[in-house]
């Protein structure tokens, strides 16, 4: 049994949002945003002589850890109120228990000097994901470096928290109420990136998760309509990662094919839905067949999983996709598909793309370890299932929209977890 994390967000939030204080939710932040960087500048100051300190003493002194940590609460406060994961107007000090999105940090504890010398170095592959995820240099220190310049660039710019907070802007103004899905997206950047700047500023010497299933969120108020499936140890050929890009490709050929005609087909599927206010079997099958089968392709390219996948679906494989069975779609709905699915089709676009950058971190763990780290792995679990997810609903196969919190994309495992790696990201 692994020890809770000490760097855990606490989440208490109902949901409800101001649409006034949402549409100015920015021009609100600007107070806060002169004051983050004033205490930035401290926070840096401090670190650096918590660094010294920490290799003298191995412990971070109490008043160093205090500032740093209040430092670390209230960037995730600030964050949390402009992504719109929380609705009041956080304070200024940081203060424990203060709101509704809040981050417990555990009291000082021995580090290890040899880790503490080489901090920096360290943390610099969990900084890199937590840009994609939450923006700029995550959570603690600017606060973004812009918002991308095109919908394709957001994840790699504005991180995809940034991207999901501007649906959810619209999403909160229209309903008074943010989306469950993306509030937990968003949280679960939130947590990652304070876990990341409390490693980077040695408030603990505890590597950060970037595991989105765990802690387990709250389930979506509906069953998701693609469920998704785990069979993996954790454990990886080397010879076979090693080469993993290229014996991949005969599958990526076979599946770019495949969804050339899947996408054909969907258009003879929404005029018939529309026609019909049902999907046609035959097409269904076939569309739903292409989306198991690239989500198994996906995987294995990922690293998500270690056979060698079959040429068509497989519903025994390591990382596998299931969909629930056909179902009645209302015309309207069908009518408008392709212009609702495009925010999912956005996120799950960039959902990959971070997946991609955990799969090239995985490899070298993979080639060194000879095992996938879990949370990378989940990392990439959960990307491949909400593609899936945003597949089926676009094509046609389910009219259930995709949940975007990782709560929907925790996999039934089958086999027991292995124990993850000292530097499990």
């Amino acid at each position: 049994m692994v020890a809770q994390h000490p760097v855990r967000l606490i989440v208490e939030d109902d949901l409800r949002r101001s649409r006034l204080t949402v549409f100015f939710r920015l021009l609100l932040a600007i107070p806060h945003f002169v004051w983050f960087i004033l205490w930035s500048i401290g926070a840096v100051l401090v670190a650096i002589v918590n660094w010294f300190a920490t290799l003298i003493l191995g412990r971070s002194p109490g008043w160093a850890h205090g500032f740093l940590a209040a430092y670390v609460r209230y960037a995730t406060h600030l964050y949390a109120y402009l992504y719109l994961a929380a609705n009041p107007y956080p304070g200024f000090t940081g203060e424990p228990g203060s709101y509704p999105v809040d981050v417990e940090i555990d009291d000082p504890a021995p580090q290890r000097r040899l880790v503490t010398f080489f901090r920096v170095f360290l943390a610099l592959p969990a900084l890199f994901l937590v840009s994609m995820i939450l923006g700029g240099p995550a959570g603690g220190s600017s606060l973004g470096d812009g918002g991308g310049s095109s919908d394709e660039t957001w994840a790699r710019v504005g991180g995809l928290a940034t991207g999901v907070a501007i649906f959810a802007w619209f999403a909160s103004l229209v309903r008074g109420r943010m989306p469950s899905g993306f509030r937990d997206l968003i949280a679960w950047a939130l947590r990652y990136g304070a876990q990341t700047w409390a490693y980077l500023l040695l408030l603990t010497d505890r590597y950060p998760s970037s595991d989105p299933f765990e802690p387990r969120g709250v389930l979506p108020e509906k069953p998701v309509a693609v469920t998704l499936t785990l069979r993996d140890d954790g454990r990886r050929s080397r010879l076979t990662v090693f080469f993993r890009a290229f014996l991949a490709l005969p599958h990526l050929v076979w599946a770019g094919l495949w969804g050339i005609a899947a996408w054909v087909v969907a258009v003879a599927q929404w005029f018939f839905t529309l026609a019909a206010g049902r999907p046609a079997d035959p097409l269904r099958r076939f569309i739903a067949g292409w989306i198991r089968y690239q989500t198994q392709v996906y995987a294995y390219l990922l690293l998500a999983a270690n056979p060698f996948p079959a040429f068509g679906e497989t519903p025994s494989y390591a990382l596998a996709v299931e969909i629930e069975p056909a179902g009645g779609q209302r015309r309207l709905v069908t009518f408008f598909r392709l212009l609702l699915a495009f925010p999912a089709l956005l996120i799950a676009s960039s959902l990959l793309f971070v997946a991609f950058f955990a799969a090239v971190l995985g490899w070298f763990a993979a080639l060194a370890l000879g095992r996938m780290p879990e949370g990378l792995r989940n990392v990439v679990a959960y990307a491949v299932h909400y593609s899936a997810q945003a597949d089926a609903y676009a094509l046609l196969v389910t009219e259930r929209y995709p949940y975007s919190g990782p709560r929907g994309s925790a996999p039934e495992v089958e086999e027991e977890p292995f124990e993850p790696e000292p530097f499990p990201i």
